[in-house]
């Protein structure tokens, strides 16, 4: 005889994934310097590892989501130990360049796992709004991990401790959501008809393809920014990692209380002021400089932060027989799209610096005009998102007057 469900501690478990997956983004961004000092890895080297993250984590997702319902997500954890584990043990005993290439796609297989077996796990054991509470809080430990992991690395840096010991410190998260997990029942799918066949088909409705191009837009609006703030900011008079933990803060905070702001404006509305708020928050740091960039990263930070769980929020509400396939292919949408743009960002940056450049700056006034241009390239994502947003607010409205 099985025993219930504690959907609480599986829950609580997740949140510990997740701040692994955090943990292994921040820290890692972390150690870049002395990686690449001691391993003689140039930039072009180290670009190509931290891909591997970004690529292992959608493979994952995608196959996570096809095989979740009949692996389930207790051996799909079990998978993302593993990946996390032999992950970090290779990164940290690492000779070279090949191993940092194996390992880092290891640990962005776990990642991915973890995305894949905890989001529609959270959606089978809970439902309504409080399924919207719980999903925005489990994403706050994303940006929430990514805050803890930033100041960790930081203090262990100016500490002059070897990045070793930092890599040593994403396991902490990683054994206790393997304690938590270890001999718990998990929840069965909610939907009867959850075979893949039925989930794609369930996915070629309209609204499906339709948020499908829409998460595109929100995962680069998320992440663009936030991976190249130290170049597109490093002249413009504040610090970017400070901007970054603000952000990053900002968002764990935002998603913590999440549950009311659903409620009163549902899914939709929450959405359309997120892209708002984003919209407003690149204008500003497009603009500004010095110490009026904090605040204009508070504003991008309540713009971004509610993007990735309500999106897959609304479509494990709006359209259940998806199943776990569909959030998972959402997800996979949203990293694929990042990793898609990062060159393209990188290429407004270059373009923009012999454009400035061109008109007679140099130097730090050349960057910072560069870096200001390519923020404003970047207000076109969320501007496409107020558009899309907005009809779908109304095809909502359409929908419950039908």
């Amino acid at each position: 005889m099985s025993q219930p469900i504690n959907a609480n501690r599986l829950f609580l478990a997740s949140c510990f994934a997740l701040i692994t997956t955090a943990f292994s983004f921040s820290i890692r961004a972390g150690i870049l310097t002395q990686l690449g000092t001691e391993m003689h890895l140039d930039t072009v080297q180290l670009g190509t590892i931290n891909s591997m993250w970004f690529l292992g984590f959608p493979i994952s997702m995608i196959l996570g989501g096809i095989f979740y319902t009949s692996m389930g997500p207790k051996f799909i954890m079990q998978i993302a130990l593993v990946a996390h584990t032999v992950g970090i043990l290779l990164t940290i005993y690492a000779t070279g360049y090949s191993t940092l290439l194996i390992s880092t796609l290891l640990i962005g297989l776990g990642n991915g796992c973890t995305e894949a077996a905890c989001n529609p796990m959270i959606a089978d054991s809970y439902s309504g709004l409080d399924f919207n509470k719980k999903i925005n809080r489990f994403h706050m430990w994303f940006p929430g991990g990514i805050v803890i992991g930033a100041l960790v690395s930081k203090f262990m840096t100016d500490a002059n401790l070897h990045w070793q010991a930092q890599i040593w410190i994403i396991l902490i998260p990683t054994i206790i959501y393997a304690v938590l997990f270890y001999g718990q029942s998990f929840p069965k799918p909610r939907i009867a008809d959850n075979s893949v066949v039925a989930n794609f088909k369930a996915m070629l409705n309209p609204l499906y393809l339709f948020m499908a191009a829409c998460m595109a837009l929100t995962a680069i609006s998320e992440f663009g920014p936030q991976q190249w703030v130290g170049p597109i900011l490093a002249k413009a008079g504040a610090s970017p990692m400070l901007i970054l933990a603000l952000v990053t803060g900002l968002m764990a905070v935002g998603r913590y209380f999440a549950g009311p702001l659903i409620k009163q404006l549902n899914t939709v509305g929450v959405l359309l002021g997120s892209a708002v708020f984003g919209v407003i928050g690149l204008y500003m740091m497009s603009t500004m400089q010095g110490s009026m960039l904090y605040v204009a990263a508070v504003f991008y930070a309540l713009g971004i932060c509610y993007f990735w769980p309500n999106m897959l929020g609304y479509i494990a509400e709006n359209l259940p027989q998806t199943g776990a396939l569909g959030l998972s292919i959402l997800g996979g949408i949203g990293m694929f799209s990042s990793s898609m743009f990062q060159p393209i960002i990188g290429g407004w940056i270059k373009d923009n610096k012999v454009i400035a450049e061109g008109k007679g700056l140099i130097g730090d006034a050349a960057d910072l005009a560069a870096g200001q241009s390519t923020l404003s390239n970047m207000l076109l994502f969320p501007a496409i998102l107020i558009v899309a947003f907005t009809a779908l607010y109304f095809f909502g409205k359409k929908k419950q007057h039908a």
